[in-house]
């Protein structure tokens, strides 16, 4: 899909994104002397990456085909979460008689969800423009850029063409939604993360494909604000990357939003006749359809190799899992090195931000940073939201060690219960006869900031039981953490240890 696509439509708003990150009037600066970085990529990796070497004096080159900010600021992260607070908004309101509030039928305005959506967005995009990059003296330009051999970029843009000689360059172009190769569907038209959000109108009946986070997000979202959804997935629940207990519990909630799911599920063909539209699947060995006005596959992603020219620059790599690197970012080409999306399995804004910082390092001061270092949590902002850092036990099991896990339910943490928002848990996993923690779960309405406490403990080696002492506003959520400190003290008192405390205060009565 071209960028000009993901703009549509060309609203006020979605005219004010491009005068910011890809303004038509642009035009592509005149290379002079050896770059210390060329970045191809404006998403956050690059972004990060072009930003931070500029500021301490590196000369920058960042390489854009499409729209800074990436699929974060114009088709991922940002215009999703705006549509998940407003669902959240009308969950509320439906929700309110539990509360002694009666607020009647909820009227949801979907053009007016969108419209907000665009403002927002445009209200964020000047961090990530071509303004504010040229300011911080990094040469920005538009254009398809290419490797020209081994230490030269070639960008071909409006501007015509530019070549840039670098001492090192940065890979950061990304990912995308990936194709399904399914009979009928490129006929009757689908929906990916990069065209959800240009809809003008809420489609009455909407199938989601695929069960991971992008898929149930979206999913949840749109049958709050009133389409008929069903999703549809190989597997036999949704997330499956999750904990089983924390999947079932968002599979639960998702079912109470009016969702239908169907599992073990495959995709036979799309029938499209005029506006009459249907998904045949394969279930049990039988076919079943379902009939559609909108189809969102959300299935995986595909790295964003073509076009680079890869094979001039003696980077390897690989259509299905990107550019090769080892730990410390490195491709086959010494000279080049890669971040975020096109080179990792942790596909997150914020993986790509840490990884562009161990570029930075690595390029320009010899560092020996590595990817393997970085802690990584992440969060899907489902309803309720699912958070996880670290390892988990069935991981570890696997690799030979067995680890304790405290959980704390919300059903027993007060600010929850008076929150009307006990349905989750909190697990911290421990290596076994130690309060070193290695990994974290959390299910909970805010689990995404949660989270942080355990990571941040994680990161700098706090122990378990030194949480127990960090004193927390109550009632607050976050005592469930200090609750599972509380639960790993318990442990040290062992019977011998009462024994000898029941002694003492027996001695000193």
């Amino acid at each position: 899909m071209s960028y000009k696509q993901q703009l549509e439509p060309l609203t006020e708003q979605n005219q004010i994104l491009q005068s910011h990150v890809h303004p038509p009037e642009w035009k592509n600066p005149e290379p002079s002397g050896r770059y210390h970085l060329v970045v191809i990529g404006a998403g956050t990796a690059g972004l990060v990456t072009a930003a931070g070497a500029a500021g301490l004096g590196a000369k920058v080159a960042l390489v854009e085909r499409g729209l800074m900010g990436g699929d974060c600021l114009n088709v991922g992260c940002v215009p999703s979460k705006a549509l998940i607070s407003s669902a959240r908004c009308i969950a509320a309101i439906r929700d309110a008689g539990e509360y002694g509030v009666q607020a009647g039928n909820v009227d949801v305005d979907f053009s007016e969800v969108m419209e907000r959506m665009r403002r927002l967005r445009a209200r964020i995009s000047p961090n990530d423009s071509a303004k504010r990059f040229q300011e911080l003296g990094v040469d920005v330009y538009f254009g398809q850029g290419q490797f020209n051999g081994k230490n030269q970029v070639e960008v071909t843009g409006d501007s015509g063409a530019r070549t840039l000689d670098y001492k090192r360059a940065v890979i950061a172009t990304g990912a995308r939604a990936a194709k399904l190769p399914v009979p009928g569907l490129e006929e009757a038209g689908y929906l990916t993360n990069e065209s959800l959000f240009s809809l003008t109108a809420l489609p009455e009946k909407l199938v989601v494909i695929g069960g991971g986070p992008i898929g149930c997000e979206m999913a949840q979202t749109f049958a709050r604000f009133g389409s008929k959804v069903t999703q549809i997935d190989r597997g036999n629940h949704i997330l499956s990357k999750e904990r089983p207990e924390s999947s079932r519990q968002v599979q639960e909630a998702m079912e109470k939003d009016g969702i239908e799911f169907i599992f073990n599920a495959n995709l036979v063909r799309v029938d499209s006749n005029g506006k009459r539209k249907q998904v045949i699947y394969e279930q049990n060995g039988k076919e079943h359809q379902i009939a559609f006005d909108e189809i969102l596959v959300s299935t995986g992603r595909t790295p964003n190799c073509d076009g680079l020219n890869m094979e001039a620059a003696g980077i390897e790599y690989d259509t299905q899992t990107g550019v090769q690197v080892d730990d410390r970012l490195e491709t086959t080409n010494s000279r080049v090195y890669a971040a975020g999306d096109i080179c990792s399995r942790y596909q997150f804004t914020h993986a790509a931000d840490f990884m562009a910082r161990t570029v930075i390092q690595n390029t320009l001061f010899m560092g020996r940073a590595k990817m393997s270092q970085l802690l990584i949590p992440w969060c899907t902002y489902t309803s309720p939201e699912i958070a996880h850092v670290g390892t988990t036990p069935e991981e570890s099991l696997s690799n030979g060690k067995k680890l304790k896990i405290y959980k704390q339910p919300l059903k027993d943490v007060d600010r929850a219960i008076l929150e009307g928002e006990d349905d989750g848990f909190v697990e911290i996993y421990c290596e076994e006869n130690s309060d070193q923690i290695v990994g974290a779960t959390i299910v909970a309405s805010h689990a995404g900031e949660l989270i942080n406490q355990i990571t941040q403990a994680m990161q700098y080696k706090i122990g378990l039981g030194k949480i127990a002492s960090v004193i927390h506003p109550y009632p607050t959520q976050a005592e469930a953490i200090r609750k599972l400190g509380d639960q790993y003290n318990r442990t040290r008192l062992t019977p011998f240890v009462k024994k000898l405390f029941h002694c003492w205060l027996k001695l000193t009565r």
